[in-house]
């Protein structure tokens, strides 16, 4: 708790003007307060005095409207206490408000929130940020001028009619009495399963009364959906009939299903092959646990996956499912927020956001691909989704499934020390669908397959032509986008770099040439001559993604072939691409690391990794393990559906065990080794492990904070932590700003706090900026 000042603090426009005085406080004897967490970068929370008309309903949880400094701001109380506060009465302020009649953080998220906040050293008001949408944060300036009175949960939105088609026995006699711009439209709904009757109308002009006819026919049915609904739910979904689980998938659910009878909370990590049916086992898994009265919550790294897995859920569940992630609108976030909140929705599928989806009786959370390093929020509160979602299962009493091809290091370390149980699933759901052999093509003797394309090489392009000639499908993996990383020119050597950045930029090709900042996103038409030297011998190194699509085309006229990279794919729109490549609109998809992730393309049969190497030079003690799990993810992509798969893995260095052991899908092997070099080396999961990030426009004063901090760490430190650096970042600066680190380690989690506080608590120069990481996924 503290009374200090808070800087800025959230001004809410309106409010001054209506707002009634302070209410009385009751008597010294009867001074009740709460602790409350105002929605400003802090991190503490404020002591405010409860008034008696308000006592009744300041619980926690709620939302109030507090007094600070002349500035009137909303926050959420933690928690409501009676007796003295161990602050002046006369310096303690009241609430002046209560803005909800009830509370809109359940108790069970306020704890995961107010713990999450202190594991991370992140300031609770952020915290609670990502928790109530900005439309619900907001909503205070709608209180009444005359009494601020309470009021419920802002509404979810308008209603939109949507005509569903139906099938009746005796269609064939009903759609004899349809004529004319009826029969059109039918012929449309039949086709589509349903439509929102604002499209319909647009389309034809009297739609109204033609919706109505076949409705009288029986041939369709209306309802309404909200508006949220008709975005993410259009068009009816066949329902599914579950198929019959393998034993090792019937001993996965049997073992969650005992766990969520139990009630106690239990987390597993569910260990399966690529196409092993982990995503059945996720189904069965919270069909069970709403059966039993609680609510799920599925997280997948990356919003393009959302769409695929909602179509799973609802052809099992049906639309009784909320989606959560960063690509909606305010107003669509918000509308599956109350959704969920009301109880009305009791699954939540979506990427790392929606761990903190309002879910009332969780009793489940499935973690899909939790080694992804998506999970990790790298701006503003920088948690960890997949880490965090274990940490709520325990406090809700839920069970946490960790579901994996290629398991993270720290859940293998987690195994070990038994927080972790194994569920295997050792081989894929379909008998007919095997592992897809795979092999390795050394660079270093084998050459291309097309002049001028070392990517493209001679196994791979045969591999390719076989591929289209049995009407198959082809995934081909380079982890770098553009058409080539770096302008050169070749008279001085001079490297076409960001202006901003410490980084050469991309050359791209579409939608016309320019160059592109992959960090600031700046851009610039090609020179024609060199800045330095003004020779006009510029040439264009590396290749990219871009420049695989144009050589493909080049060399198979006759193929289709797509790109999905965040160029033509980011979030959502990723979905489009993949649904060319399920309908089979597509021979060969290239892709960045987007075309590695849980995909199930059953018509792909060869997957080609052109570069195996890229990811590990990166200066990152993951980098290891980082490329094992992309190359066995993207191998895994192929044979899905009973057609033998096929992986060609391109490299100049097979030896290297992260290569040579995906070659064989030996995750077993590959472990082994990676944690030995993790506990020589004292890395984590053998260690605690905090990045500090100094950077500022001036180079002189980032550097000299940085070392301030240092010695601030070393003086705090003692012999239980060690402080590494301080020294420049791998991409020094980014953005015209300067960057230096400093790592700090420890062998348990209470030194580096004591640590860590002490960082957070030192007084630098305004010019400065300071993150702190606790538990960093990325290095750079």
């Amino acid at each position: 708790m503290s009374t200090a000042a808070p800087s800025p603090a959230l001004q809410l426009p309106g409010l001054m003007e209506s707002l009634a005085p302070p209410p009385e406080l009751g008597s010294p004897a009867e001074l009740r307060f709460a602790e409350v967490a105002l929605f400003v970068p802090l991190g503490r929370s404020y002591s405010f005095a409860v008034p008696e008309p308000l006592a009744a309903s300041a619980v926690t949880g709620a939302r109030v409207i507090c007094g600070l400094r002349g500035r009137r701001i909303l926050g959420v109380i933690l928690a409501v206490r009676d007796g003295d506060p161990g602050i002046a009465r006369e310096k303690l302020k009241p609430i002046l408000a209560v803005v909800d009649a009830e509370p809109v953080v359940p108790i069970e998220l306020l704890s995961f929130l107010v713990e999450l906040a202190s594991y991370y050293l992140a300031p609770i008001g952020e915290v609670l940020r990502l928790a109530v949408p900005a439309v619900e944060r907001t909503r205070a300036r709608a209180l009444k001028q005359d009494g601020l009175t309470p009021s419920g949960l802002s509404a979810v939105g308008r209603s939109l009619s949507h005509v569903i088609a139906r099938s009746p026995a005796d269609q064939a006699l009903l759609e004899g009495k349809l004529r004319g711009q009826a029969r059109e439209l039918w012929e449309h709904l039949r086709s589509q399963q349903s439509a929102r009757l604002p499209d319909l109308l647009q389309r034809w002009g009297n739609a109204r009364a033609a919706v109505k006819k076949l409705e009288a026919l029986g041939l369709v049915a209306t309802e309404q959906r909200s508006e949220v609904d008709g975005q993410f739910f259009s068009g009816a979904i066949a329902r599914d009939v579950p198929p019959q689980l393998n034993e090792a998938q019937a001993r996965a659910v049997a073992a969650i299903e005992e766990q969520l009878a139990a009630g106690t909370g239990a987390s597993f990590l569910l260990h399966g092959v690529t196409a092993s049916g982990k995503t059945e086992v996720y189904l069965r898994a919270v069909q069970a646990a709403l059966d039993r009265g609680g609510s799920a919550l599925i997280l997948v790294p990356e919003i393009a996956l959302t769409p695929q897995l909602v179509g799973r859920f609802r052809a099992r569940l049906g639309d009784t499912i909320a989606v959560l992630h960063s690509g909606l609108s305010q107003s669509q976030r918000h509308a599956m927020w109350t959704l969920l909140y009301s109880g009305e929705r009791r699954v939540a599928v979506g990427a790392r956001s929606a761990l903190f989806a309002p879910l009332r009786e969780l009793r489940l959370i499935c973690v899909d691909e939790e080694q992804d390093h998506s999970f990790k929020q790298e701006e503003g509160v920088r948690y960890n989704a997949r880490d965090m979602a274990l940490l709520r299962a325990q406090r809700a009493g839920a069970v946490c499934v960790l579901g994996s091809a290629t398991p993270s290091i720290k859940s293998f370390h987690a195994l070990s020390t038994q927080k972790l149980t194994r569920l295997r699933l050792p081989e894929r759901a379909h008998r007919a669908a095997a592992l897809p052999r795979a092999e390795l093509v050394d660079l270093r003797r084998i050459g291309p397959g097309r002049p001028g394309e070392r990517l493209l090489s001679l196994p791979l392009c045969r591999a390719l032509e076989q591929v289209l000639e049995r009407k198959e499908q082809a995934i081909l993996f380079l982890n770098r986008r553009g058409f080539a990383p770096s302008v050169v020119c070749e008279t001085c050597g001079e490297i076409l770099g960001c202006p901003s950045c410490e980084v050469p930029l991309t050359y791209h090709v579409n939608p016309r040439p320019h160059v592109i900042c992959h960090y600031c996103d700046y851009r610039d038409p090609v020179p024609e001559r060199c800045a330095k030297c003004s020779a006009d011998t510029l040439s264009f190194e590396g290749i990219g993604t871009e420049r695989i699509e144009s050589a493909l085309t080049s060399a198979f006229p006759g193929a289709r072939v797509g790109r999905l990279d965040r160029d033509t794919g980011p979030g959502l729109k990723s979905a489009k691409v993949l649904a060319q490549m399920q309908a089979g609109e597509l021979d060969i998809l290239v892709g960045t690391q987007m075309v590695t992730k849980g995909h199930d393309l059953p018509r792909v049969s060869l997957v080609g990794v052109l570069n195996a190497d890229a990811g590990l030079s990166m200066p990152d003690f993951q980098a290891s393990e980082r490329t094992f799990q992309l190359l066995v993810q993207v191998a895994g992509r192929a044979g899905r559906a009973g057609t033998p798969g096929h992986v060609l893995i391109q490299t100049k260095n097979p030896e290297h065990p992260a290569i040579a052991l995906a070659v064989t899908h030996d995750v077993a092997g590959f472990v082994e080794q990676e944690l030995a070099e993790r506990r020589a080396l004292g890395y984590p999961p053998y260690s605690r492990l905090a990045m500090v990030r100094v950077s500022s426009l001036d180079e002189q004063v980032a550097r000299s904070a940085a070392r301030e901090l240092a010695e601030i760490a070393r003086r705090r430190a003692g012999s239980t932590v060690e402080v590494l650096g301080p020294s420049p970042a791998p991409i020094a600066r980014l953005r015209s700003q300067y960057r230096f680190r400093l790592l700090v380690r420890a062998r348990t989690r209470a030194p580096l706090r004591h640590v860590l506080i002490g960082i957070q608590e030192a007084r630098l120069d305004r010019r400065v900026r300071m993150v702190v990481d606790v538990d960093p996924v990325s290095m750079l």
